[in-house]
């Protein structure tokens, strides 16, 4: 069984910062691409960034300057440093990450979800 965790959600002030974490743990044996998402209400989930295990990086534009993904290989965690955040900003963000199991078992992952609201 593999499980993603996430950490650091919370409530911030427009123009704050905060530093959303996330843990791959269970039987890995490799993990690849690793992503965060996000999922304001009544809207769809949409690709915040995203970190291959080389370390390349994307991110959608509205975020671009402005949030830095990065990842520890050997912790097998990916974290989301978010500055200066807007209230478009809100939302549920979601860790995901393409794991390959032992036995060469491979498959995309979600973790549960934490909630970041920023208020104006």
């Amino acid at each position: 069984q593999v499980q993603l965790v996430e950490s650091g959600g919370g409530l911030v002030q427009a123009g704050g910062s905060l530093r959303l974490s996330c843990a791959a743990s269970g039987r890995i044996f490799a993990i690849n691409t690793m992503a965060w998402y996000r999922q304001a209400p009544g809207k769809q989930r949409e690709l915040v960034a995203v970190i291959t295990r080389g370390g390349s990086t994307n991110y959608v534009d509205s975020v671009k300057g402005r949030f830095t993904i990065s990842r520890d290989n050997a912790k097998n965690t990916v974290s989301l440093q978010m500055n200066s955040l807007e209230p478009e900003d809100t939302a549920d963000y979601y860790c995901n990450a393409d794991i390959t199991r032992p036995g060469l078992v491979r498959r995309w992952y979600w973790g549960q979800g934490t909630q970041v609201t920023v208020s104006s």
